[in-house]
């Protein structure tokens, strides 16, 4: 019942059902299994909460927004923020500090459109201390071909935070308005996760989970298509917008603004929901 209000809600069109059967999650557990997802990382914010980051840049962090607002409008302080490539009990490959930090103005953290919140659902972290790409390869960001089916997701999680674990059987369940929906593992902490498509070569980014429905045996997630809103935060970037470490920790500060042609106005405060 709740998939069904959720899809209603999103306006989203349904495939024949999940690609695959339930399969368990790999654990990136020693450095070779990690080998080739290193760009994926820990979003620790404050003490104790955390979402899941992935790199595209060596500077460039891409996780979802509402993990960079403190349940609200405003912004966590820089300062209480820290990225942690491929961590793993306790090590990391590389970490920083975060120097300048924003969220696409589409997203507003109040609304009540949940599938606007899932479009706009973006934020861009800008690395204190780039992390080089001999150590963690950024990934490309990719719009998902028609007809494409088949993705991955690498994440932290509730019950699974000390290291990433992959999702390497799952697939889209439906498609529409700029929202895509799998039937991919994730829970609480996997927000911000990377969902890869692999055509050919090295896996593309070609979307972020913002919400979903864990546990409870149900696989459903919902993210957004990404090219559009990264161009428009790498844009902003590069004026200088967004808070900053030194900077006030408020949406007063963001100033990003929509490219011709897509959806202005808010959307936003995409969580996980309880089966």
């Amino acid at each position: 019942m709740l998939i069904r209000r959720f899809f209603g809600a999103l306006g989203l069109l349904l495939l024949a059902g999940p690609l695959h059967a339930d399969a368990p999650l790999k654990r990136l557990t020693l450095r070779h299994d990690l080998l080739g997802w290193e760009a994926v990382g820990r979003v620790e914010i404050g003490r104790t909460g955390y979402c899941t980051g992935v790199l595209i840049a060596p500077d460039l962090v891409l996780t979802a927004a509402h993990c960079l607002l403190g349940g609200g409008d405003d912004y966590v302080a820089p300062s209480d923020l820290r990225f942690r490539a491929g961590l793993r009990d306790g090590v990391a490959l590389a970490e920083s500090g975060i120097l300048r930090m924003l969220v696409h103005p589409a997203y507003d953290a109040r609304s009540t459109d949940r599938a606007r919140q899932i479009r706009w659902d973006v934020g861009l972290m800008q690395l204190e201390s780039p992390v080089a790409v001999t150590t963690a390869a950024p990934f490309p960001t990719a719009t998902l071909a028609d007809g494409a089916r088949g993705l991955s997701v690498v994440s932290y999680g509730l019950g699974r935070d000390e290291a990433l674990s992959r999702d390497e059987e799952c697939g889209v369940v439906g498609r529409s308005g700029g929202l895509i929906a799998f039937d991919c593992d994730v829970t609480f902490g996997s927000s911000g996760a990377p969902v890869f498509h692999r055509a050919g070569g090295r896996a593309a980014l070609v979307s972020l989970v913002s919400a979903g429905v864990p546990g409870g045996g149900k696989r459903l997630a919902f993210g957004m298509e990404l090219p559009q809103a990264v161009a428009d935060l790498k844009a902003a970037l590069r004026k200088g917008e967004g808070v900053g470490s030194g900077g006030p920790a408020s949406t007063g500060a963001r100033t990003v603004r929509p490219s011709p042609g897509f959806g202005g106005g808010a959307s936003g405060g995409a969580k996980f929901v309880r089966p």
